[in-house]
């Protein structure tokens, strides 16, 4: 990957999850709590062949989760993320069309089958309700067995 690719993954994915976390958490250390739910990846686990700038980017969210968790805790907020595996939306669909990449997906997600935007959508209630008011600084993986392995 390029340096401007690299930078812009980084921007978006790590430095602008930060400067979100910040604004929102201002607002929620006067409130005295909080939940926050960051969006990582299966890929800020485990590596993947030609996406060292997005994997490293996730791997960023997934302790920055963490040290949010920690320092934000003082103030009832709780810090936690979600990490999908590959979702099958209009955005990834192209590529799945390459064969060989779909059959890699597919033949590391145990449960065999590319993940929903509605699978999804589980881990972000259970997350933003009060059954994990005892839950900060967790990175949950809906990832179909992929980081069993």
């Amino acid at each position: 990957c390029d340096r401007e690719a690299w930078d812009n993954i980084m921007d978006i994915n790590l430095k602008g999850l930060l400067f979100v976390a910040q604004a929102v958490g201002k607002v929620m250390i006067q409130q005295k709590k909080g939940k926050i739910i960051n969006v990582s990846s299966q890929a800020g686990s485990v590596g993947l062949l030609r996406r060292a700038a997005y994997c490293t980017s996730k791997g960023g969210v997934n302790l920055l989760t963490k040290v949010l968790a920690i320092e934000w805790a003082p103030h009832n907020i709780k810090v936690n993320a979600i990490a999908p595996t590959f979702i099958e939306t209009p955005m990834t669909q192209p590529m799945f069309q390459d064969k060989s990449f779909r059959d890699y997906v597919l033949g590391n997600i145990s449960l065999g089958r590319l993940g929903k935007p509605e699978d999804v959508v589980g881990a972000v209630i259970y997350l933003a309700s009060e059954a994990s008011d005892l839950v900060t600084g967790h990175v949950l993986l809906i990832d179909g067995g992929w980081t069993a392995h």
